[in-house]
C-alpha cells in the first residue's frame, strides 16, 4: 500500500469548536483503548531499564491534552519510575487548561529549548502528519533537545488498518474524525520506513517493535 499524503481537518481546526472538541475526544479514545498509552509506557520502561534511571524528564511534542504521557507516567509509578513531562503543542486550544505539567506553545520542528534540555522527547500520532523530509528534521531537532532518546508512538500503514478506519466511522463523535481517521492511515509510515528516517535524522540506532492494532513503538537513541 503506497503512502498517500493528505490534509487532516483537525490539523487546521477546520470545524466548529464542538467538532474539534469531539474529534479530540475520539483521539483520546483511540489512545486509551487502541494501544497509545501502553505503547508510550513500554517505550519509557525500555529506556529506564537500559539506562537504570528511575527519574526521567520528557518533552511531549504535539501533546494535545497530554493524556498519553500523563496516564503512562501514572502507570509507571508503581514500578518506581518517575516521569516529569512538559507538554508542547502548536495550538494553545489543544493543550489542557490546567494541570501540573508545564505547557509550551511552539512548533515541533523549531523546539524552543537548549541542547540536551530533556532526557526524552516523545510524540504520539504526530509523525504521520509530516513529510519524509520533515520527519528527518523532527528527528534532528528532537535528538538535539534530548539527552537520551526520542520516543515515536505512531500508526502503521496497512490496507487492513485502512478498512478498519472506515468501518469505525459510525462510532466516531465528529465528522472531522470520519475524514481524518482514514486519511491518517493513508499517510502513515511503516515501521521500516520510520526507522530509516530516524537514522537519517541522526539517531545512533533505532530499537522497538510493532504493537497491536497497527501501532509502532520506536526508540531513536542519541
Amino acid at each position: 500500500m503506497k503512502r498517500r499524503p493528505s490534509a487532516e481537518l483537525l490539523d487546521s481546526d477546520s470545524g466548529t469548536a464542538e467538532e474539534v472538541r469531539a474529534s479530540l475526544r475520539d483521539l483520546e479514545s483511540f489512545n486509551r483503548h487502541l494501544g497509545g498509552i501502553t505503547t508510550t509506557r513500554g517505550l519509557i520502561r525500555a529506556v529506564a531499564a537500559r539506562t537504570e534511571k528511575t527519574t526521567l524528564s520528557m518533552l511531549d511534542v504535539a501533546a494535545g491534552n497530554g493524556l498519553v504521557p500523563s496516564v503512562a507516567a501514572e502507570r509507571l509509578r508503581p514500578a518506581g519510575i518517575t516521569v516529569r513531562t512538559t507538554l508542547l503543542d502548536r495550538a494553545p486550544t489543544h493543550l489542557p487548561p490546567n494541570g501540573a505539567s508545564p505547557k509550551v506553545v511552539a512548533e515541533a520542528l523549531k523546539l524552543p529549548f537548549a541542547d540536551s534540555s530533556f532526557d526524552l522527547v516523545s510524540s504520539t500520532l504526530f509523525l504521520h502528519h509530516l513529510s519524509p523530509e520533515e520527519v528527518v528534521e523532527f528527528a534532528r531537532e528532537s535528538l538535539r533537545v534530548s539527552r537520551i532518546a526520542v520516543l515515536v508512538n505512531d500508526l502503521i500503514r496497512h490496507w487492513l488498518h485502512l478498512g478498519l478506519a472506515y468501518a469505525g466511522a459510525p462510532l466516531y463523535r465528529s465528522r472531522l474524525t470520519r475524514h481524518d481517521a482514514p486519511a491518517s492511515v493513508k499517510q502513515a509510515y511503516t515501521a521500516g520506513e520510520m526507522r530509516v528516517l530516524l537514522l537519517k535524522g541522526g539517531a545512533s540506532k533505532v530499537t522497538g517493535r510493532t504493537r497491536y492494532f497497527f501501532r509502532m513503538g520506536l526508540v531513536a537513541w542519541k
